[in-house]
């Protein structure tokens, strides 16, 4: 190796020393050993001899042999300085360079650089390029701009690389800077040169300078550059300035996979996922060939906007054209079975996925984990969950999410608990999960624990769906003081707060409360969308307020340009059913354009039982039985019809069903604060040691309810149904 004092010093080389680096078939042919001695003794090397030992340097820096070819390079140097020729050591340096970049030998590549300065090549065209490809390699971008900046070349190539390397590291101001000091000096850009700048301005948003950039394309008299086209459509891109990227997508002589992917890129990045679908029909119609990146893109986009088959037949068009599903795509195919909960489609993809090797991911068994918990398979989420072994919050968070969603409150609670113990800190969407099941429970402890752990933390202050999920939690749990406490104090609201309290003040029969935020969230011009209108029409359905809920199921498509859902149409139902309009409720039935869901048929047997319209239940209760569904509920409050019309007949029907389909119904149970905690009562429970005086009080309750009007338990003792014996 050479020294650090001088990089190639031959002084105490013997011939034997020199003779190991020649070619033994250049010594066999072309050399005896008394005419090397005296060429030696002479003038060093024979001129000769060049040519080998730099086809020597190639061969053993290409075998990584870094020391062996340092000396051998010494032997050229030598030869250089006695013969003035120095210009022979920029191949074999250029070489050295290369493989110290290789072998990441920042160290050796130092050292040449100063054997460039000392035979006085620094500014070099041949060099030039050499050391600032050699720095930038090792991110000593400020050397490599030195380097640039102190050489005289007009040729954009150093200036290139430079460039390039600020952009692949991020360091976009800096880029447009080396641009401009580049284009100051006389230097100019080719089509090299624009796609790191052009990409410079998009990321850091700098719009004026972009658009002064596309005026120096236009107006150099430069070749049309595919590449410099698609870096221009990427930046408006980002820019957000969609039209003009389009209008320039448009105006291509030639596209490319990338132009296409550009395009459709930049209309997902905006949430437009329209024009992006358009787009990639006609790519696929002009017979383009579609990268597995624009694939995931469209499939991605189906995902998001809820077309979860269409995402899923996306991916399958994939393998039929035979490209192989990555990662991405599966992980969407998976988020895509999750909704859905085709949790047989989702076990194949886990299948595949083993089978291809990228089930060891663990981003991919994140994904597995949520899709066995939307699919309420919690005990293969759960083995997925110990599988992973580098487990994150967002580990943490899919296994969460899937017992709050089955209102598995214990163990999401001991679940929480265990991921504090083991040291990963709850974000926004932890806090978020945990807070709805809160509601569900009986006592509001835990969820007043979490208000006030966001209270206390810092960072969560100004995370709105955190907020939104307290007002949720209280507003849900009947307690609408505290929610509109919270709701007070929030210094922003987007529709999801709006929402959240309209229906806490439905749930609590509040339904003009609910009517009058409603239109104060249209006067902020604040857009509902279909939950909010859920919400409203409920709100009206418990209040009796057919009139308004009436003109806002109408406005619907109208005014707020939302589509009504089957959710929709079992509002008015239930809204029809509770105003005695019975047989409006049938026709809303009978009319819409969905399949009766046995929820609706059960809110119409409802009805009809407490407005004893018999004709129309018994409807209901037809077709309800039709579809045998498996909720004990059904079936109970079919029996309480027909009970309460003494069809008894009918009665065993009904219970003959069930015993058919094995359905059992559980005892009714009711959560009663007594002041020292929570206790629960059963349906016809006598174990307690005061149920005398309980009963003899719950019958003096109920003939004051009677008196009131209420005749749901009409013909039925306290505390009982039609299925108690």
């Amino acid at each position: 190796m050479p020294s650090s004092s001088s990089p190639f010093n031959l002084r105490g080389l013997s011939i034997s020393q020199i003779q190991k680096f020649i070619p033994k078939r250049w010594k066999e042919e072309k050399f005896d050993k008394s005419s090397a001695f005296v060429s030696e003794r002479k003038t060093g090397i024979d001129g000769s001899m060049i040519d080998s030992l730099i086809t020597s340097i190639k061969h053993l820096t290409s075998q990584g042999h870094l020391p062996k070819a340092f000396k051998t390079l010494s032997l050229v140097q030598r030869h250089a300085s006695a013969t003035g020729s120095y210009d022979i050591v920029l191949q074999p340096v250029s070489c050295l360079l290369a493989s110290c970049i290789n072998l990441k030998s920042l160290a050796q590549g130092k050292q040449l650089h100063a054997c460039v300065i000392v035979l006085g090549f620094e500014r070099h065209p041949v060099m030039v390029p050499k050391l600032v490809n050699f720095y930038s390699s090792f991110n000593l971008l400020a050397d490599a701009h030195v380097v640039t900046e102190n050489s005289n070349i007009l040729h954009p190539l150093p200036w290139n690389l430079l460039v390039f390397s600020y952009v692949k590291n991020g360091f976009f101001g800096e880029a447009l800077s080396a641009y401009k000091q580049m284009v100051n000096r006389g230097i100019r850009p080719d089509n090299f040169t624009y796609p790191a700048v052009l990409k410079a301005c998009g990321e850091k948003l700098d719009l004026a300078f972009g658009r002064e950039v596309h005026k120096s394309i236009e107006n150099r008299p430069l070749r049309w550059s595919l590449f410099v086209h698609n870096a221009l459509v990427a930046m408006y891109g980002k820019f957000g300035l969609l039209d003009v990227a389009r209008d320039l997508f448009d105006k291509m002589p030639e596209r490319d996979a990338i132009s296409w992917n550009t395009i459709i890129s930049s209309y997902a990045f905006k949430g437009r996922w329209k024009e992006a679908f358009e787009v990639f029909e006609s790519m696929r119609a002009e017979g383009s060939e579609v990268n597995i990146i624009t694939w995931n893109t469209i499939a991605g986009g189906c995902l998001r906007i809820g077309n979860f088959v269409q995402a899923l037949e996306l991916l399958s068009q994939m393998r039929a054209c035979g490209i192989q599903l990555d990662s991405v795509g599966l992980i969407i195919g998976l988020g895509a079975c999750s909704h859905m909960g085709v949790i047989k489609l989702g076990k194949e993809i886990h299948g595949f996925a083993v089978r291809t090797g990228i089930y060891e991911l663990d981003n991919f068994k994140n994904a597995l984990i949520t899709m066995y918990s939307r699919c309420k398979d919690l005990r293969h989420a759960y083995t997925m969950f110990q599988l992973v072994e580098d487990k994150n919050i967002i580990t943490w968070n899919s296994m969460l999410s899937g017992y709050t969603r089955m209102d598995r409150a214990e163990e999401a609670s001991f679940f929480f608990r265990e991921m504090l113990l083991s040291g990963i800190k709850p974000n926004c969407v932890t806090i978020a999960s945990i807070l709805p099941l809160c509601a569900r429970v009986a006592n509001l402890q835990h969820g007043k624990e979490f208000h006030c752990y966001i209270i206390k933390r810092e960072g969560f202050g100004d995370h709105l769906l955190l907020w939104n999920a307290i007002v949720d939690m209280y507003a849900r749990s009947g307690k609408v003081l505290e929610a509109k406490r919270v709701f007070d104090s929030l210094p922003k609201r987007d529709e999801v707060t709006y929402t959240s309290m309209i229906a806490g003040y439905g749930m609590q029969g509040e339904g003009k409360a609910a009517l009058k935020l409603f239109e104060v969230m249209n006067r902020l011009q604040i857009k509902p969308d279909h939950i909010t209108m859920v919400a409203v029409l409920s709100a009206c359905s418990h209040s009796g307020l057919l009139i308004q809920g009436k003109m806002l199921f109408e406005q619907m498509s109208s005014v707020y340009g939302i589509s009504p859902r089957l959710e929709h149409y079992a509002c008015m139902v239930d809204l029809f059913g509770r105003a005695g309009l019975l047989n409006t409720a049938k026709n809303t039935i009978t009319r819409m354009p969905y399949k009766p869901t046995p929820a609706m048929w059960a809110t119409l047997i409802g009805a009809c039982r407490i407005h004893r319209n018999l004709e129309i239940g018994e409807w209901a209760a037809e077709n309800l039985l039709e579809m045998r569904p498996k909720h004990s509920g059904y079936y109970v409050l079919i029996s309480n019809m027909y009970a309460a019309a003494e069809r008894w007949n009918k009665l065993a029907r009904v219970r003959t069903f069930m015993r058919d389909l094995g359905v059992r119904k559980p005892p009714g149970c009711a959560w009663v604060d007594a002041g020292n905690g929570f206790s629960p009562f059963l349906v016809s429970d006598t174990s307690n040691p005061h149920a005398h005086d309980i009963y003899s009080l719950l019958d003096g309750l109920t003939e004051v309810m009677k008196d009131y009007g209420y005749a749901a338990l009409e013909g039925l003792g306290p505390g009982e149904d039609a299925f108690e014996e």
